[in-house]
């Protein structure tokens, strides 16, 4: 099928007086009696590419999910057209015109590209192929309708889903990360269709982290930070170092000066005591660290880009990664958890539902799981077995009636420290803390970062990950940016900041404006 020709970036007025396809008046979204959004004032034009930045956490995808039908607000209207809408579904959003593009595109892989797209369609099939073959022209779709959906490019699958949305007359597209997979050719031909349908006058949310991109296809721009609207400009008013700024925390300054402060009088590391050496696998690229004893280091980045990977490869849980771990200069041989752990290793993961509590059972089992082999020879002591759980019980301050207590039982917080109990009973010389204060109340945080303190006085080297950019400046002694899977960045304890970790994480690092 044929390309179609570059549209002119000069076709639209982001000035523009006509009524907003989509307008958000003073949305509020509550989850667990915990406000993420704060009264979001947002509009979309006709033919307006409308970018949404903000930190991880910052409430943009929420926001897209209520306007998509996804999540119904506490607070709020929305208004398409200048008419006020309630969505209870995204079925009822899609017959108002909207369609989300979800990152990782839905297809069912053994059907035809012809059937992903008429599954759900009450139309005449004749009509329906004909306004697809349409549609697959004009957004420069290359691939046969017969083809196996399942043999498209991610890219291919991207537009295979756009045609989706216009098959139900979409006139409000929502793209969420959609260049996160694609390459930088593909990339480029994505914006030349976005380009097209913003001339049709279709409008387009664009969520990304790549601020290149974003000021590259925008006509504007919102960032939101904390479940609020922080700047809204048109791009053509804004540069990358405004957009960072406005991530940024309102304290960043007051909690810089203070960090320095504290970095002042930190230990100094010894031997290492964990060697990453050019590791790689399918989500990330070599991937070389160290950490030292008594030494806390931040992986920081951005959702995706590839921290928790490296994590898992690290202490032997993707079978496919490549590259060498030593552990207190030991190679770690064909890696895997227990072996990991049996060198002194340990993995506190991100999901701790998951993979890091027995929810179902006495709290007690979960603090002792690592290390049963101590707790008798043929036979589990069971005083031996209290006397370890009391002891976490009461170095760690977890509430809980027992050490019997069901942990489904625990607030989130306990629930949390009886995985960090699990990691601390095996003795570890090296810790790998994966997101440990997600999910806690303010006060299990402040336990568990005095408990970070401790265990690297203790000379217990860690590596700490967190989404949360100011935690990581806070508690780190030196930090490493991930970036699209690979660390783009490292800073030493005396240079770092919010500001240049902030930047980094979104691609910018080392530009000396920041």
């Amino acid at each position: 099928m044929a390309k179609p020709a570059t549209p002119s970036p000069d076709h639209y007025d982001p000035q523009s007086d006509k009524t907003p396809l989509v307008e958000l008046k003073n949305i509020w979204k509550v989850f667990a009696g915990v406000p993420v959004l704060k009264g979001i004032n947002l509009n979309l034009r006709p033919g307006e590419i409308h970018a949404l930045l903000g930190g991880n956490g910052s409430g943009k995808s929420t926001t897209m999910k209520i306007l998509s039908g996804v999540y119904i607000p506490e607070r709020g209207d929305i208004f398409i057209d200048g008419q006020r809408r309630v969505f209870h579904s995204p079925n009822e959003a899609h017959k108002s015109g909207i369609y989300m593009v979800p990152q990782e595109p839905h297809i069912f892989p053994h059907l035809s590209v012809e059937e992903n797209l008429l599954l759900g369609l009450d139309i005449d099939v004749g009509e329906a192929r004909e306004k697809i073959t349409r549609l697959a022209q004009e957004i420069g779709f290359e691939s046969g309708l017969s083809e196996e959906a399942g043999s498209l490019s991610i890219a291919n699958q991207q537009l295979l889903e756009i045609i989706r949305g216009l098959l139900r007359n979409a006139q409000i597209l929502i793209l969420d990360e959609p260049t996160s997979a694609l390459t930088f050719r593909e990339v480029e031909h994505l914006f030349n269709r976005m380009r097209t349908l913003s001339q049709r006058g279709i409008g387009i949310f664009f969520i990304s982290h790549r601020l290149n991109e974003v000021m590259d296809i925008s006509h504007r721009i919102s960032v939101l930070r904390e479940g609020r609207i922080v700047l809204a400009a048109p791009t053509s008013e804004l540069n990358s170092q405004k957009l960072v700024r406005a991530m940024l925390p309102e304290d960043a300054d007051v909690r810089e000066v203070e960090r320095r402060a504290r970095s002042a009088q930190s230990r100094e590391a010894s031997e290492v005591a964990l060697d990453v050496q050019h590791l790689s696998s399918d989500a990330f690229q070599d991937v070389s660290f160290q950490v030292r004893a008594g030494e806390v280091v931040g992986l920081a980045g951005l959702v995706g880009a590839g921290r928790t990977e490296v994590a898992e490869a690290v202490v032997g849980l993707d079978p496919h990664a490549r590259g060498r771990v030593f552990i207190k200069g030991q190679e770690v041989k064909k890696p895997d958890a227990r072996r990991s752990q049996s060198l002194g290793l340990v993995y506190v993961p991100e999901d701790r539902h998951a993979h890091g509590i027995f929810l179902d059972l006495p709290s007690l089992y979960t603090m002792t799981a690592t290390i049963l082999d101590r707790l008798g020879r043929y036979l589990i002591s069971r005083k031996q077995e209290e006397v370890v759980g009391d002891s976490y019980r009461e170095q760690l301050s977890i509430r809980m009636n027992s050490l019997y207590q069901i942990a489904r039982t625990l607030s989130g917080g306990n629930q949390q420290k009886v995985v960090l109990a699990k990691a601390l009973a095996s003795k570890p010389d090296v810790i790998i803390l994966d997101e440990p204060t997600r999910g806690v109340d303010a006060s299990a945080r402040q336990d568990v970062y005095h408990l970070i303190h401790r265990l690297a006085e203790q000379g217990v080297g860690i590596l700490l990950i967190s989404s949360e950019l100011e935690e990581i400046v806070d508690l780190s002694d030196r930090i490493l940016v991930m970036y699209q899977g690979r660390i783009i960045q490292e800073t030493q304890r005396a240079d770092i900041s919010l500001q240049k970790i902030m930047a980094a994480a979104f691609g910018l690092q080392g530009e000396a404006s920041l």
